[in-house]
């Protein structure tokens, strides 16, 4: 456990950046402090064999980011698992909305260990009472049969703003600035851009990828993917409705979050996130999203359902 991660879980508002962090002309801290602090929440505490703590930045919204407690618990549960056993496929839910001043507590049930398969359930824990559970599925690596969708003929990353100059002061006026430790970039029209061209497709495409170097630890670049794939999905079914965040009265959250990981990749490498949304109704929307690393291979898909409420 990281000594930042140690203090953490002793002042659960800890996990302060440095004074020197690099930030934006917006104001909004990015690069390898804010990655680094990223890596040590993810770091969990563990309490006993089977138990695990995690907490939120000091800053968090007022509810805990799906993409964290996810990223959180697959850590939980990989710390149970054989290091030559990786993580092929989660299948998570969310449950209640998590409290980012208070610890998390995540449970692992070792459900069953084979001899190619491992299985683990995680329950997620504030106050006595579930807020996430999540299933995952580790396995040997086996060679067997291959074979990839392609991927999307988009421009590279570097022809393409940064995330400052795409967010403009839109964050900051939404008083969001909070640091970001994943380097975003829209290739279609960020979905508060499109919201004035009225409804679009059902798709959103960015490039994204850890915003610094990350250690060789296969089952961490695995739990940052979780923890991004949570920050642009339901933008494929906003801007099918032309609304967004703020600027209209939306409210949403996700409900589900499934993930299936294909081949090996680095989530500090630029990776393709191709998302769409195939229906939306009842108050809830699908979106799925497609992983590619920058050579074209499919590296992971993304499937989740969330809850989506305009309201007059």
């Amino acid at each position: 456990m990281t000594e930042a991660a140690r203090a953490a879980a002793a002042d659960p508002g800890g996990l302060d950046l440095p004074g020197d962090v690099p930030r934006d002309a917006n104001g909004i801290a990015h690069g390898q402090p804010v990655l680094d602090r990223l890596v040590s929440l993810l770091d969990l505490e563990r309490v006993e064999e089977n138990i695990f703590r995690g907490v939120s930045p000091a800053e968090s919204p007022v509810r805990v980011f799906g993409g964290q407690v996810a990223g959180q618990a697959l850590v939980a549960a990989g710390r149970t698992v054989p290091a030559e056993r990786h993580v092929h496929s989660l299948h998570a839910y969310f449950i209640r909305p998590g409290d980012p001043s208070v610890p998390i507590v995540y449970e692992v049930d070792r459900t069953r260990d084979g001899r190619s398969f491992t299985t683990r359930r995680v329950v997620a824990v504030q106050r006595g009472k579930p807020i996430f559970s999540l299933s995952a599925s580790f396995q040997v690596r086996e060679d067997g049969l291959d074979h990839a969708e392609p991927m999307p003929d988009v421009p590279a990353p570097e022809e393409l703003p940064t995330w400052g100059e795409q967010v403009g002061d839109l964050m900051a006026r939404f008083g969001r600035t909070e640091p970001r430790p994943i380097d975003v970039r829209y290739v279609t029209d960020p979905p508060w851009v499109a919201r004035d061209k009225g409804k679009q497709e059902a798709r959103s495409q960015v490039w994204m990828r850890a915003d610094g170097v990350l250690p060789a630890d296969d089952l961490l670049h695995v739990c940052i993917a979780a923890f991004a794939s949570d920050m642009t999905l339901l933008d494929s079914i906003l801007v099918a409705h032309g609304v967004y965040w703020g600027l209209d009265n939306v409210n949403g959250a996700s409900l589900d979050h499934a993930m299936w990981f294909h081949r090996p990749f680095r989530a500090d490498e630029w990776l393709l996130y191709d998302c769409a949304s195939p229906s939306a109704s009842g108050g809830r929307g699908l979106a799925t999203g497609r992983f590619f690393s920058r050579d074209g291979q499919l590296v992971a898909t993304v499937v989740q359902e969330g809850l989506l409420r305009v309201l007059d």
